[in-house]
């Protein structure tokens, strides 16, 4: 069996209220970000309290975690967009190393 070759990149998990997912999104996407994945209806703990997730009504309410991989040099493009967001918006961006197997699927310049 081959090994996998592992690159390095770092993740973004951006946590915001769902109002806002498209301002998100489309920040990712005019940085070139090559994909990420939405996970809705999160619940959880935080500065503000407990937050409930599944509000049937109103998606707008709920809170939304973004997932994506991204080369280095583009973190700080990212949290430079993300930092007046944030500034008047509950949320958060956590930011991670991790190691991916499939370096084309994230990166444009992968070989």
């Amino acid at each position: 069996m081959k090994n996998l070759n592992l690159t390095q990149l770092k993740k973004l998990e951006i946590i915001l209220e769902g109002e806002h997912q498209s301002f998100a999104t489309d920040l990712l996407d005019r940085a070139g970000v090559k994909g990420y994945t939405i996970v809705g209806n999160l619940s959880g703990k935080g500065a503000q309290g407990f937050h409930e997730g599944h509000l049937m009504f109103n998606e707008d309410e709920v809170l939304n975690m973004i997932i994506t991989a991204v080369p280095e040099e583009l973190v700080s493009p990212l949290l430079e967009g993300f930092a007046p967001f944030f500034s008047k918006h509950s949320g958060v961006v956590f930011v991670s190393d991790i190691q991916v197997s499939r370096p084309v699927k994230f990166k444009t310049d992968a070989k």
